[in-house]
């Protein structure tokens, strides 16, 4: 059994400090950092700076993928397991958005202030985990890290899940470790509660999951005989979490035959670098924390813990299986879902908020160890995090509200609005509240707040001009308008992007050379950022 006295994570910080040596100024800095109350003074400031950070796009209008999260949540709370079968999300975001939303409204700052919360919550939660792990000053390292990283910050202003996933993967680190490395059994209940949670938020938590089971693994096989209490304790953990998800699991089950990501391509070998560096915040970030904190998880591996020397005390072993178990958390589940998207294609950098949380305590606890290096690493990242350019204008992420309140304004309240990429449609009925008549190749959009993506891939292969679009037109009115929607930049691949190029092109033809309609407007405003924008044409049925 691995175990850690009382006084360990007290007697951690004892280490020589990452500000000089160990005498003069340096000294009583350090002893000065390492006091409780100005521990809690530095996180105060920390997370008023992180809010500060993370408030400079709160009134960025919605992109697709917000514009679902808020249609999603804009139904009855008693509607969503139905909805979420034809999404493939599982439900926990969406339900706290519904309330967030009855609260305070759904305009872009009031939904963007709930990942907000998540986002800044990271940061004590980060100290608070890395105290109890690693001691103070690594929590102070950590949340450090957990207030300037900006992957936290971005969706720390979208509405979308992923700022909670990365504050329900520090939870699930933390309490994985106090249980299955520190012994520490009234952690049970909130390792398997933090972990359902996770995995009633976003599906890539069931890689997390096999990951956590392989660090518990590493956890048993270091742990001394006999182990029969490890083992209770890991059926006792994994099993709770699971029974707690076990009536999601038919709907995962049908999301999963049914449903996918048809956008996405599958990852290549530099998908894994790219997508860390993504977390990381760039590439220069990403560089000095893994030279810095990979110096000083190597000085903690290499004096001979692994093998149990007497050298090594039982804190230096139980540190070492503790940072393993961190990086079998966080590497390892990026490894898995890289496998996986292999051949199921569904990779996305933005879904490896799951490792978020393991990533921030292992490498805080690698920059405690590193001393000067990991300060000077760390100063260094912070100059790369700050001197990343802000985005400005409130039409970066997507130029649909400006395209809805000029062009759709004119349109008016009962015009037909076409989409040839059906992921806009609820981008449009947000932005277009007085529309009610949607359709795209699909068919007409019933409910145009949700994305129907059964079988997606396979009824836009099916989809033609005659089937769908021309069915439309012969039958409106005489003055009637139709408002048609294309996207300005096409990708050559996947499928689903060539299929939506091609019915660009074909229906924009199509609504031209019709002699029932002309055209009245034609323009794509504010499409100048690197956003997902799109072009409208407005045409009206003439007169008969």
């Amino acid at each position: 059994m691995i175990t850690e006295t009382p006084r360990t994570a007290r007697t951690l910080p004892s280490a020589p400090l990452p500000f000089g040596g160990a005498s003069g100024w340096s000294e009583r800095i350090g002893r000065w950092m390492r006091t409780r109350r100005t521990s809690v003074a530095v996180v105060a400031l920390l997370t008023l700076a992180s809010a500060a950070l993370r408030t400079g796009q709160m009134g960025f209008h919605y992109w697709i993928d917000e514009a679902i999260s808020v249609g999603i949540a804009s139904h009855p709370l008693s509607d969503l397991p139905g909805l979420l079968r034809q999404d493939g999300s599982p439900p926990l975001f969406y339900a706290l958005l519904h309330v967030w939303i009855s609260v305070f409204g759904s305009r872009e700052t009031a939904t963007h202030a709930l990942s907000l919360c998540f986002s800044l919550a990271a940061v004590p939660t980060a100290y608070l985990g890395g105290s109890a792990l690693f001691g103070r000053r690594a929590g102070l390292l950590a949340a450090i890290l957990a207030a300037g990283l900006p992957f936290l910050t971005y969706y720390g202003q979208e509405t979308r899940m992923y700022s909670m996933v990365a504050l329900e993967s520090l939870l699930v680190a933390v309490s994985f470790v106090r249980v299955f490395v520190d012994r520490r059994r009234r952690w049970l209940p909130a390792f398997s509660l933090s972990l359902a949670a996770m995995l009633y938020t976003h599906n890539w938590a069931l890689f997390a999951t096999l990951a956590a089971m392989l660090a518990f693994a590493v956890c048993v096989m270091a742990a001394p005989r006999p182990r029969a209490a490890l083992w209770r304790d890991g059926f006792l953990g994994f099993g709770a979490a699971g029974v707690l998800f076990l009536p999601w699991l038919p709907t995962l089950l049908y999301q999963a035959a049914h449903t996918g990501a048809p956008w996405a391509l599958p990852p290549v070998i530099w998908s894994l670098t790219q997508g860390l560096y993504f977390v990381a915040g760039g590439r220069g970030a990403s560089v000095a924390l893994a030279l810095a904190a990979g110096t000083g998880l190597w000085a903690l591996t290499g004096r001979g813990v692994l093998d149990r020397s007497p050298a090594s005390g039982p804190s230096d072993r139980r540190t070492v299986v503790a940072a393993l178990s961190l990086a079998v958390l966080g590497f390892g589940t990026l490894l898995i879902a890289w496998v996986y998207a292999k051949t199921t294609p569904s990779w996305s950098s933005r879904y490896l908020a799951v490792i978020v949380g393991p990533l921030i305590l292992l490498f805080s606890l690698g920059l405690a160890r590193a001393r000067g290096l990991g300060v000077v690493a760390l100063a260094l990242t912070c100059c790369f995090w700050v001197l990343q350019p802000r985005a400005t204008s409130v039409y970066f992420k997507s130029n649909v509200a400006a395209v809805a309140h000029t062009i759709g304004h004119r349109a008016g309240p009962g015009a037909l609005v076409l989409s040839t990429q059906p992921e806009q449609v609820p981008t449009l009925a947000y932005y277009l509240p007085g529309s009610d008549r949607f359709a795209n190749p699909l068919g007409p959009v019933p409910d145009p707040h949700v994305v129907d993506w059964r079988n997606a891939l396979q009824r836009f292969e099916r989809s033609s001009v005659r089937s769908v679009l021309a069915p439309l037109i012969r039958g409106l009115p005489a003055g009637a308008r139709v408002l048609l929607v294309t996207p300005l930049s096409f990708q050559t691949e996947p499928k689903w992007m060539v299929l939506i190029h091609r019915s660009s092109i074909t229906w924009a033809r199509y609504l031209m050379h019709d002699p029932r309609l002309r055209r009245l407007a034609v323009g794509a405003p504010h499409a100048q950022g690197p956003g997902v924008n799109v072009r409208a044409e407005l045409f009206v049925v003439r007169g008969r």
